[in-house]
């Protein structure tokens, strides 16, 4: 096996005016995430920010106006929760990124470094399946290659949690009664963990309660209990009319009700404190706006939020909502909308605020499988030519691209890139039966929605052929690889972040929950169907690719694992042996599925942009 490759370059700067120092900042500015709140204390709240360097939690004391870091580790944390006293922050401690740990527990106004212990004893370590923290119970999710396993602590005794569910197949805790009584779970005994069943389970008894299944292809989420004590409503994200919808299950009743909301797209949501209403968020054409629906008459009023794409948003006790806005040219900001229609900003982050940039138009192409939607964001070209494209595909693949403030994106139009980001079949927010059509051949069918959305910006003079690169992270970076090896007649460079690179090797290294995954998204394991895993990896298509490629690698990641990463760079570099050589370089870096740390995006983004800008000459 080759054990050395050649090692991608950090370039120094990649401007020599005031870009440089335009597209540095929009990576160095502090940003942070909406702040959430603890229910019985909501004075005290956390959120993450990059504000040491590091994306680590920090705390923000509504009543005393202090902000305090909370976190302080060399891959930075991002998963924290507040007890509903508050009196405690709650984190996710894994090891340098690898995502396998277990929830710890800190006095709220403890310093960086303090102390802490497990915040659910007995639970033991695993890969996070659900966390629900009630006043007096506590319900944890713990994943590992046996299967899930999920535990229920009374909490502030000193026994271990004990243990409510298990199953070899996918699960995960999803909500918790406000009489702590019922604990609703998703689960895929049926064995497609892509569209889960729910269970609610007796805490008192131990008993079943009820059990809701739509049938193959139509998945539920358990989204919230009503917060009104008495109240055993359960607020149900459904598919049965092939969207994301809502509807109400009472389990105790088994009363089912579907809330008929006449809105195109997708739908998800939350009650309002007196569970009245519904906050719900509504996703359509890779915009996202906030709804209030009237559960007694059924009257759905749009929200007076600020201009832009949301990106999250919960209600307080007194009816305001408060939630981030952004758009492509614009960055994000943390705003309130009061119950009297005031919009202000909640929250600015210390410093100057990052650069904005240029905006997103929408492109339809015609598809394979229908109109397939692209965001594209033209920087001018030269001499009569388009500029050079980059076509960045996004991870999942059940997300999307959306009109959201992007510094990446930025970094790439700075260069003289037009970006175009498609939603591809596998993509959310266009109906299950869009998420769903890469079923049984993933990857090549993306990369057809690609080619199409490629043909058209060629057709109408957006992009040159010959100048586009293809780059993606995570499941993009798969669709990159998997582009360079059989569309190699389309693309000039390829860039792939942490890809899955050999998928039969994937599949024996990643974690439990992505390998349940794979079986539902391709029918079956690679020693039940090792033909379709062969016909959709990179791997095989190794000897095709003719074009310069860049993998960037974490040495961590328990998504895309680094050996069959090495798998595939050594099949290009058994090409140079065999005279048949190709350019390739690779970046590896010490942390998991993408790092926390800002430097390390900032030499990351980097490396690719000028991968591809040598490789396009």
């Amino acid at each position: 096996m080759v054990t050395s490759h050649p090692a991608a370059p950090v370039p120094a700067t990649l401007f020599d005016d005031e870009r440089e120092q335009r597209w540095r900042s929009r990576f160095t500015a502090v940003r942070m995430s909406r702040p959430s709140w603890a229910e019985d204390a909501p004075d005290r709240t956390v959120y993450v920010s990059n504000a040491t360097g590091t994306f680590e939690i920090h705390a923000w004391d509504r009543g005393t106006g202090e902000h305090r870091q909370v976190t302080d580790r060399r891959n930075g944390t991002t998963s924290a929760v507040l007890p509903p006293d508050g009196a405690q922050v709650w984190w996710f401690a894994d090891t340098d990124g690898d995502e396998f740990g277990h929830w710890v527990a800190q006095p709220y106004d403890a310093v960086p470094g303090a102390p802490t212990g497990p915040a659910v004893p007995g639970a033991g370590d695993g890969y996070p399946a659900g966390l629900q923290i009630g006043r007096r119970r506590t319900a944890v999710g713990v994943s590992t290659d046996d299967g899930t396993t999920l535990l229920v602590h009374e909490r502030g005794a000193a026994d271990d949690a004990r243990i409510v569910y298990r199953h070899t197949e996918d699960a995960a805790v999803g909500a918790l009664s406000e009489d702590e009584t019922l604990l609703a779970i998703s689960h895929s005994e049926h064995g497609d963990s892509r569209h889960p069943s729910l269970r609610v389970l007796d805490l008192d008894g131990g008993d079943t309660v009820a059990e809701l299944h739509d049938g193959p292809g139509r998945g539920l989420d358990a989204l919230e209990f009503s917060p009104v004590a008495g109240d055993q409503r359960l607020l149900v994200g459904h598919e049965r009319r092939g969207r994301d919808e809502l509807l109400i299950w009472n389990p105790v009743t088994g009363e089912v009700t579907e809330l008929a909301i006449d809105l195109p797209g997708e739908l998800v949501g939350g009650f309002y404190p007196d569970a009245s209403a519904l906050l719900v968020a509504h996703t359509h054409a890779a915009r996202t706006r906030l709804h209030r629906y009237d559960l007694a008459g059924g009257e759905l009023t749009e929200l007076p939020t600020a201009p832009g794409c949301v990106g999250s948003a919960d209600v307080r006790r007194d009816g305001s909502v408060e939630y981030s806005s952004s758009s492509a040219a614009t960055p994000s900001q943390i705003r309130v909308l009061r119950p009297d229609g005031t919009d202000d900003v909640l929250l600015t982050p210390p410093g100057e605020r990052p650069p904005g940039s240029l905006p997103v138009r929408d492109v339809w192409a015609d598809g394979p499988g229908g109109a397939v939607h692209a965001l594209v964001t033209v920087a001018p070209g030269t001499g009569g030519r388009p500029a050079p494209a980059v076509f960045v595909l996004h991870g999942g693949p059940h997300a999307a691209d959306e009109d959201r403030f992007d510094a990446g994106r930025a970094t790439w139009v700075d260069a003289g890139f037009t970006v175009v980001e498609v939603n591809y079949r596998g993509s959310t927010g266009y109906g299950s039966a869009w998420r769903d059509a890469i079923e049984g051949r993933p990857g090549l069918t993306e990369l057809a929605d690609v080619a199409a959305v490629q043909d058209a910006l060629v057709a109408d003079g957006t992009v040159d052929p010959d100048r586009c690169a293809v780059d993606g992270w995570s499941w993009g970076g798969y669709l990159a690889l998997l582009a360079a090896g059989t569309q190699p007649q389309r693309w000039a460079a390829a860039v792939a972040g942490v890809p899955v690179a050999d998928y039969v090797a994937a599949y024996a290294d990643e974690m439990e929950q992505l390998r349940a995954f794979d079986r539902a998204l391709f029918g079956g394991s690679p020693d039940e169907l090792p033909d379709l895993y062969r016909e959709t990896s990179p791997l095989t298509y190794v000897d095709d690719v003719r074009v310069p490629v860049l993998v960037l690698a974490g040495e961590n990641d328990p998504r895309c694992p680094i050996r069959q990463i090495d798998n595939y760079l050594d099949a290009l570099a058994a090409r140079a042996a065999r005279g048949e050589p190709v350019a390739y370089e690779v970046s590896r870096f010490d942390a998991g599925h993408g790092s926390l740390v800002v430097s390390d995006q900032l030499d990351l983004i980097a490396t690719e942009v000028d991968f591809v800008r040598r490789a396009l000459g």
